[in-house]
């Protein structure tokens, strides 16, 4: 019997939930599996039921033969040596004889190809961990015009030794020389101040080389006594995994610990985000709304976070940092300010002022504001920050009720229009949306669900009652995702009202659950504890039958936006499951009292006769089209194309603010709560102050006061008519 349905029956909670997605697939699936050798050792292990689990369990397993094979060896070896400074082409030339091997290992082949990478990888970074030591021990000439080619796609493994001590120097003198550049600008920043002495280029040059050496001092430190056999065949396992697709991961015992640990606690690092290591450098993993760094608009999932600095002080170098080391400089006292250098995929760099502070749960739960439009319309916003929803409570927060209660509150004041802001909602409990929708529509179907080789499974609305009758628009971006989009989905599915925001969303239309390997293990008696896979099990699709995955959900009015360059949607994922469409479930679409056509037509003249619009599309695809990848090693030419960059994103940012800020104010409920609190209060004043800038806000405000005189002259032709 097939350690996979092993696990299925020591686990009956879970035995029902996956012999209801997966079906009777599971058992073909084994019968025809044959006869395997038996693991030898704990990766060996490891190895077998990840294979077994992407096989029998994934939602729509490519087939692990030797194209799969290939991928996953492309795959490991990027993430190993991602900038291809460690291997020679030689390395990699002996190393092809494992590349159509690895998904023999998975069906059970003794594990070869591993060992043999790792032993050659081990030897190759003790090489270059006394190589960076001797080129940093002379100065660089900053006035030579050399390029540092900082793209992985395009560079290639050196050929021999001698190319890859080239490699390093041009990497380590990039590395000096953004340091050398932040003494200078530092130095001519404090010029004529009390106590200033001034220091030599040469010495500013020795000191910055100096920085770099401590830098590459860590991070071979961490690579030699931190970074075992286990992390790297973390590696190849991971690489397996995301071959399937990108959202299916395997997670080691420990990193599960520290995760349950991380969620336990509910502290996210002081700025409201979790971090995550990758190549050596610390990347944004999650951002909690109503942390500091979603307030401040600035910081997305994917960025990577290059230094952090304390208040005014200086920064501090993140690269060769693992992920508690990097926490512990961003953690600090409350109200305390923490300055980080993001670097955004593009390459852009950008530095972020926060204030640390505990994150509040209110601030991630549904709140209301009343906007004033054109022609004195009176529109509701609802900010969502997630469809959030707390199982362990019957009683708790859930985005549904909370929502309503919004609505409830908004409808008391007279609103004429709603406007529910999903932007950089990353999506939540899938029940809660079904809710949320009903909040909306008279009854009916709002998603569709489907397992592997099984009929979808239609999630309905079953309340008749509609606590929204009126206009309603629905905000989203690029970072929209899964259950946003099924919200967004099916509220255009139904032309219940609008869709507004950037040229799709995210596009994550797959659902995953994490599963213990331990548990199935043949040793149940004494099972090992072998981590964790995130297994994708099932897919979401509207109501029409289309699917979320890939293609998201396209707005009915695309906005110009900032963020459409960074190319983070799950298109831009080369391993992304497909888009398909099933058959379209039965639902009756609401009936309009506007002509979408004329509100589109409406909001185009006003983006094409809009500057601060203008200027984003012409900034945004600059942004696409910059090379931020290849640098000058030349001084001046090096400082004027981080101005050059500098000066593209400071104007981005400053022409999505509006010129003549919204008028926005909360409830008076609210205010009754907020009154006398002096940190609600505070808050309170930066959210709202945030809406009365957003650009994007504006445009949507404008969209809703159409809808709603639409909605007013059909009203009077209808009293005309009676």
């Amino acid at each position: 019997m097939s350690n996979f349905i092993q696990y299925m029956f020591s686990k009956k909670s879970l035995v029902i939930i996956l012999v209801l997605l997966l079906g009777g697939s599971i058992f073909f699936a084994v019968q025809s599996s044959g006869i395997r050798r038996e693991p030898s050792n704990r990766f060996e292990r490891i190895l077998k039921l990840i294979g077994e689990f992407l096989e029998e369990g994934h939602y729509n397993p490519k087939k692990i033969d030797d194209d799969f094979s290939k991928v996953v060896f492309e795959k490991f070896m990027k993430n190993l040596d991602s900038e291809k400074s460690y291997f020679l082409q030689s390395d990699i030339k002996e190393f092809k004889k494992y590349e159509a091997r690895i998904d023999d290992e998975i069906h059970g082949a003794q594990l070869e190809s591993f060992y043999a990478i790792n032993t050659v990888y081990k030897k190759r970074m003790e090489e270059v961990a006394a190589l960076y030591k001797e080129i940093l021990q002379k100065p660089f000439d900053f006035n030579v015009d050399e390029k540092y080619n900082d793209d992985d796609d395009k560079r290639t493994y050196p050929k021999n030794e001698a190319e890859r001590k080239e490699a390093w120097r041009l990497k380590l003198k990039y590395y000096a020389l953004d340091r050398y550049v932040d003494l200078l600008e530092q130095q001519e920043k404090n010029k004529g101040k009390e106590g200033f002495e001034a220091k030599t280029n040469a010495q500013l040059e020795k000191e910055a080389r100096e920085k770099v050496l401590k830098t590459f001092d860590r991070m071979f430190d961490r690579l030699r006594n931190r970074f075992k056999d286990e992390d790297r065949f973390n590696y190849l396992v991971n690489s397996i995994t995301e071959t399937m697709d990108p959202h299916t991961n395997y997670l080691p015992p420990l990193e599960k610990i520290a995760f349950d640990e991380q969620m336990s606690a509910g502290e996210f690092f002081g700025i409201g985000a979790s971090l995550q290591e990758e190549d050596g450098n610390i990347k944004i993993a999650s951002i909690v709304a109503g942390g500091a760094a979603a307030k401040s608009g600035e910081i997305q999932v994917g960025d990577f976070i290059l230094k952090v600095a304390q208040g005014n002080g200086e920064p501090q170098d993140l690269t060769g940092f693992e992920v508690p080391d990097a926490v512990r400089l961003i953690r600090g006292k409350k109200d305390t300010e923490v300055r980080v250098t993001i670097k955004k995929p593009s390459g852009a760099i950008k530095v972020v002022s926060m204030i640390r502070e505990k994150i509040d749960l209110e601030e991630n739960r549904a709140k209301s504001t009343i906007i004033k439009g054109p022609d004195n319309h009176k529109i509701g916003y609802i900010f969502l920050p997630a469809f959030y929803a707390d199982f362990q409570d019957a009683n708790g927060n859930r985005c549904a009720q909370d929502v309503a209660k919004e609505i409830i509150k908004l409808k008391a004041e007279g609103v004429q229009g709603l406007i529910i802001d999903l932007r950089l909602n990353g999506g939540g409990s899938l029940m809660e949306t079904v809710e949320m929708v009903g909040l909306f529509i008279e009854e009916g179907p709002v998603v569709q669900v489907k397992s592997r080789d099984e009929a979808p499974t239609i999630l309905r609305d079953r309340n008749k009652n509609v606590l929204w009758e009126g206009p309603l628009t629905v905000m989203v971006n690029e970072f929209s995702a899964s259950a946003s989009e099924i919200f967004a989905g099916a509220i255009q599915d139904y032309k219940r009202g609008l869709v507004v925001g950037s040229t799709s969303t995210y596009g994550k239309g797959t659902v995953q659950r994490n599963i213990e390997l331990d548990r199935a293990s043949w040793v149940s008696n004494n099972p090992s504890d072998l981590g964790n896979i995130k297994l994708t099990l099932q897919k979401f699709y509207r109501v029409t039958g289309a699917s979320t995955q890939l293609k998201g959900v396209v707005p009915d009015i695309v906005l110009p936006d900032q963020y459409e360059y960074l190319k983070m949607r799950e298109k831009d994922e080369p391993t992304a499951l497909p888009w398909d469409e099933i058959g379209s479930a039965q639902f009756k679409t609401w009936k309009s009292d506007f002509d979408l056509n004329y509100i589109v037509q409406q909001s185009k003249q006003r983006v094409a006769q809009s500057p601060a619009f203008k200027q984003i599309v012409e900034k945004t695809n600059w942004l696409s089209s910059y090379d931020g990848k290849h640098f000058s090693l030349k001084i001046d030419k090096f400082r004027q194309e981080k101005k050059t960059l500098g000066n593209t994103i400071q104007a981005i940012d400053s022409v999505t603010k509006l010129n003549t800020p919204l008028d926005v104010v909360n409830l008076d409920a609210d205010l009754a709560v907020i009154k006398g609190n002096t940190n609600k209060e505070e808050r309170n004043k930066l959210f709202i102050t945030r809406l009365k800038n957003d650009l994007h806000l504006g445009e949507t405000v404008n969209i809703m006061s159409d809808m709603i005189q639409q909605k007013l002259i059909a009203q009077n032709k209808q009293a005309a008519k009676n």
